[in-house]
């Protein structure tokens, strides 16, 4: 698979044009399974193809049981400066349930480990809407994430997928649905308690102190071009959107035969303004209706206005620049797409 990750980042050296690189994510997985040498050839095979800013964000996601001294100082001698750690809950019984392979323990252990070999720019996970939490206990998760002095956080609501073991539980009826109600009322207060902590709510599942917005996550959402490399990785240049196979034996058998390992899609003026409603309503960032005019026309906006001005309920303006109200959070995903061009 390395092997294979190497001739694709050659392969793909052009994609991006010779622009400077302002963040590089290993993820998609758990890259911090890794041995040394294999993140490192990795990361050399990157530099050696594109430049990179000597202040770019380096990103690597971590399982808490993944980190130890050596791992870290590894780490940040290969010039990773920024760690996602997948901490999920602070709950043992949830924890187990979620058959994860780590302790509540080990994740407090792991942050501050980090911290104290010099990593201060760390994002943790957190998943709200399980069976086990309530208004108090999802409270005690936040606070304990504040004690930490994670400058970062990204929460998730809880998703069952089928083809899981908890997705058979739930088939079999041996486990609730995930509760609309409960993760409503869970996603508000997140979004209100962190607020008062001063957190950032600039994404609808990110939050972040002053200066700490991811610039990885954040180039996606504001529609900029980046390179995905691996299987299922998706890449964008402006123009076009790529996708690769998404089995691994088959990515690995394309890449060695010289064969087509992905698909491609030219994005239509209507795939782009969709994808600007979608991206624009989820952040802080907003609608502009200046920038829409600019990249999209006025009639086209002007249709765009008629139709949000009938969202009120859920929709602030400000300065001609749309955004979601608390309530417009809960329902982002149906108001955009009340709003795409068919």
């Amino acid at each position: 698979m390395i092997k294979a990750l190497c001739v694709e980042i050659e392969l793909r050296k052009d994609l991006l044009k010779n622009e400077v690189i302002q963040s590089l994510y290993f993820g998609g997985g758990t890259p911090s399974i890794l041995d040394p040498s294999e993140l490192s050839s990795l990361v050399e095979k990157v530099h050696s193809h594109f430049t990179i800013s000597n202040n770019a964000e380096v990103t690597i996601e971590a399982n808490p049981d993944d980190i130890n001294v050596a791992s870290l100082k590894v780490w940040r001698e290969m010039g990773i400066n920024r760690l996602s750690i997948g901490v999920q809950s602070f709950n043992a019984e949830e924890l187990k349930w979620m058959n994860r392979a780590h302790t509540s323990e080990q994740s407090v252990r792991s942050v501050l480990l980090a911290q104290d070999l010099g990593f201060e720019n760390i994002t943790i996970d957190l998943i709200y809407g399980s069976k086990f939490q309530n208004k108090k206990s999802w409270k005690e998760t936040l606070q304990k994430a504040i004690d930490l002095n994670t400058p970062h956080i990204s929460s998730y609501n809880l998703t069952i997928e089928e083809r899981t073991v908890l997705g058979t539980k739930r088939k079999k009826k041996e486990e609730p649905p995930v509760s609309d109600e409960l993760s409503s009322a869970q996603f508000n207060f997140m979004s209100e308690f962190l607020s008062q902590k001063g957190f950032l709510h600039y994404e609808i599942s990110n939050f972040a102190k002053e200066g700490s917005m991811a610039v990885h996550n954040s180039n996606y959402w504001k529609r900029k071009k980046y390179l995905g490399i691996g299987p299922s990785a998706h890449s964008y240049d402006g123009m076009q959107r790529q996708w690769n196979v998404s089995n691994n034996e088959s990515y690995i058998r394309s890449i060695n035969s010289g064969e087509k390992f992905y698909e491609t899609e030219i994005l239509s003026t209507e795939n782009k303004f969709n994808e600007y409603i979608m991206t624009g309503l989820r952040t802080i960032f907003g609608c502009d209706r200046k920038e829409m005019e600019e990249l999209f026309g006025k009639e086209r906006t002007e249709q765009f206005i008629k139709e949000i001005s009938m969202k009120k309920e859920f929709v602030s303006e400000d300065k001609g620049i749309y955004r979601l109200n608390a309530k417009g959070k809960l329902y982002a995903d149906k108001i955009a797409s009340d709003l795409f061009n068919a």
